[in-house]
């Protein structure tokens, strides 16, 4: 042990900070992969509809839901060693300083030398997400064409798919690119504050960005109606008017051509919010439960409409409850909580980054001696020498999403809800095959929704009050 030690300190600083950086990947996989296995022999041993679960949940949709996260455990494991393996030789090879080059390169036969570091940083980013996109096409493509088709779930064909997937790379690039270019500006005519102007930035692009994605960026891959008139969109405005809630709009998105998955949200900013429901939500408006006119066609040349696989959806006073759930987490301030925790570890993040950007250990630890790239040591820094506290944080923020998710339902509990939110659940559960049987590590780590059983016993206790 002593030997090793005397080993470790007589390596260069950037060879102990690779070596610790690979290192620390490998543990955080290692302990995911734990994780997983130990819910997976959850899944693979609880063939039983439990005792507390038998007024919930029938024998046949519980091995459904068995069956779907078994497979997607299994898949989440191949996918994750596939990663991490990538990951891992991307390093060892050295191929961030190859990408790098090859950027200079081609943006050098553009006209742009050395000099245009921004350029050919923009030039790299779009060479990582195009690599990335392409390495990751064929998890995707099984994901969704063998898994979720399997399960009933995939309402989408392969041209469907690929237009989607080109479409999204190019509105991502649309928004990263530009971005990019000023926030790199910044930084290098920022002087010695340069971190607070770089906060500042991106604090305004998050907020416009979450301010228009609903209303020009969304609308790009799935089609807005508003929520038609009538005893529904009556009930809804009505609730919101009840505890101040400033509605504009109520949207019904049709997420069924894509998936049979169903949400909620709202969004906006002071007195313009509005509220999305997926029609797979709605048990009046999926047309995941209707029967397709003779004859009809159209967007089923696009999607497949699966009849045979209908879901069950909510009642409208299931729907308010949810939507009282949800508006729980405005009125008790959880958004505004959520924004302020991510700004202030945005702008701690970017003071760390002010003070380590001049080592040049950090640069030299990763293939680059000669040069030290404002992008390069914007990867380096916030991906690889902030993971253990990322880890952490990920945590803290796990735990706190679930006192907020339960302090939402006390919430709905308050406004009468209690009774229609506990079937709510159950549907929902029911109609994304969540499997209710969880490993309390597992659980603890990785669910920011607590457990359906926790969320059912506490609405149950305010149903007998």
């Amino acid at each position: 042990m002593a030997l090793a030690g005397e080993l470790w300190a007589e390596l260069p600083a950037e060879r102990r900070i690779f070596c610790s950086v690979l290192l620390f990947s490998w543990a955080v996989y290692l302990w995911e992969a734990f994780l997983a296995h130990r819910q997976r022999r959850v899944y693979r041993t609880t063939t039983h509809v439990p005792q507390e679960l038998g007024q919930i949940m029938d024998s046949e949709t519980f091995e459904k839901s068995r069956l779907y996260q078994l497979d997607k455990s299994t898949f989440s494991f191949w996918s994750g060693l596939y990663s991490e393996v990538e990951g891992t030789m991307i390093l060892l090879c050295g191929g961030i300083p190859f990408l790098w080059k090859l950027s200079g390169q081609i943006s050098g036969r553009a006209g742009f030398g050395p000099e245009y570091e921004i350029v050919q940083s923009l030039v790299f980013l779009l060479l990582a997400t195009l690599f990335s996109a392409v390495t990751g096409l064929p998890w995707s493509l099984y994901n969704t064409f063998v898994i979720e088709e399997k399960h009933g779930f995939n309402q989408q064909t392969l041209g469907f798919f690929f237009k989607d997937a080109i479409k999204k790379f190019v509105v991502t690039q649309c928004i990263l690119l530009p971005v990019t270019s000023l926030l790199l500006y910044i930084i290098k005519i920022g002087g010695d504050y340069f971190f607070i102007y770089a906060w500042l930035f991106t604090l305004v692009v998050s907020l416009v960005l979450v301010t228009i994605y609903a209303d020009y960026i969304a609308p790009l891959f799935d089609k807005f109606i508003p929520l038609p008139e009538g005893e529904l969109k009556q009930q809804i405005e009505t609730m919101a008017k009840s505890i101040d809630f400033p509605l504009t709009k109520v949207y019904v998105v049709e997420g069924s051509k894509r998936s049979s998955h169903s949400n909620a949200y709202f969004y906006g900013f002071f007195k313009n919010k509005r509220i999305v429901l997926f029609d797979t939500l709605l048990e009046d408006y999926s047309a995941l439960n209707k029967e397709p006119a003779e004859g009809e066609d159209g967007e089923n040349e696009e999607t497949k409409s699966k009849t045979k696989n209908k879901k069950q959806g909510c009642k409208n006073e299931e729907v308010l409850a949810v939507l009282g759930h949800e508006l729980g987490h405005w009125k008790l301030g959880h958004t505004v909580k959520n924004i302020i925790i991510s700004q202030m570890n945005s702008f701690l993040c970017f003071f760390l980054f002010a003070v380590l950007i001049g080592q040049k250990e950090l640069f030299a630890a990763f293939g680059f001696h000669d040069t030290q790239p404002t992008l390069i040591g914007l990867m380096i820094i916030f991906q690889f020498i902030f993971s253990p506290y990322n880890e952490v944080l990920s945590f803290c923020l796990t735990v706190l999403s679930r006192r907020f998710e339960f302090q939402a339902d006390a919430f709905a509990k308050e406004l009468g809800k209690a009774k229609d939110l506990y079937s709510a659940l159950i549907k929902l559960n029911k109609d994304n095959l969540g499997f209710p049987v969880s490993d309390w590590i597992f659980s603890m780590w990785h669910y920011s929704h607590p457990p359906l059983l926790e969320r059912l016993q506490a609405l149950k206790d305010a149903k007998q009050e």
